[in-house]
């Protein structure tokens, strides 16, 4: 296992499509900076983006750009040790908003004068990195913070003026569904029935709406779920399985593997445990 260094923690990258390609997924959030045309692909959902773009990443997960044109990249990275976007949900809701939220894309579109003051920031985090000392650390964290305070506000403002033609579709209560019953119902049989249509038509509906099939936003859940226990709490791994309704923490851990690459004890290990976990205790 790598070991988080202190000059890893938080970080500014230049990069570029073909460079995030080869990258494997790491246990940083990352935010990506750019301007262009194409597709990006986060795990295994595909979004189309167009314009000055900033899109939002969490620890392991896959991108992938693909673009005809491809084009340079700016990368704010930060471990959750640096700056928990949990504990800090009081000064920055970006947890649930810019980052795990499976429902919606994960990036938002900036307009010039958005862009312009993001990459700005950028600059300015960039400065402060290559020299951190405890002056520097609470300065980063500011712009960091700065940053992500920003983006919510252009993201809650694009969610309120959203007008997304399949919003009166009975597919969109399988958000409320799934948040109220994923643990124990995982078949999209269930939610299709709930929704009073036929599962062919569910999974339609749910692919124009989410881009993804029922069961991979079933899945999704199931994931983001442990992933917040891994990482917001002091539980085992058999505790765990056993709220997440697994017959066993082996199954759990395979599933886990199966769907992210790595083992529930590997994410824990470099995503590390947050101080939210000491204040439950």
């Amino acid at each position: 296992m790598k070991k988080i260094e202190s000059q890893d923690i938080c970080n500014i990258l230049t990069s570029h499509t073909d460079s995030v390609n080869l990258r494997e997924p790491n246990p940083f959030y990352n935010i990506f900076l750019f301007e262009g045309n194409g597709t990006v692909k986060i795990d295994l959902t595909e979004y189309n983006f167009s314009g000055k773009i900033l899109l939002f990443t969490t620890p392991y997960q896959f991108v992938r750009f693909n673009a005809s044109e491809p084009f340079d990249i700016l990368i704010l990275q930060f471990h959750g040790d640096f700056y928990c976007i949990e504990y800090h949900k009081k000064e920055v809701a970006c947890n649930g908003l810019l980052f795990n939220n499976i429902y919606v894309q994960p990036f938002i579109e900036l307009n010039d004068d958005g862009f312009n003051e993001i990459r700005a920031l950028f600059n300015k985090l960039y400065k402060e990195v290559s020299h951190l000392d405890s002056y520097s650390q609470a300065v980063v964290r500011a712009y960091l913070q700065l940053v992500l305070a920003l983006s919510s506000k252009i993201k809650i403002a694009d969610l309120a003026a959203d007008t997304n033609e399949y919003k009166k579709s009975p597919v969109t209560r399988f958000k409320s569904l799934l948040e109220e019953h994923f643990i124990k119902e995982r078949q999209p049989a269930f939610y299709a029935e709930q929704l009073g249509i036929s599962p062919n038509a569910f999974s339609k509906q749910c692919k124009l709406q989410f881009l993804r099939s029922p069961s991979e936003l079933i899945r999704e859940r199931v994931i983001l779920e442990a992933k917040k226990l891994i990482h917001l709490t002091y539980k085992s791994m058999k505790e765990i399985a056993a709220e997440l309704n697994f017959d066993d923490e082996n199954y759990f851990s395979r599933y886990f593997k199966k769907h992210t690459g790595i083992t529930p004890t590997t994410f824990r290990e470099t995503v590390g445990i947050s101080i939210v976990a000491d204040l439950s205790r």
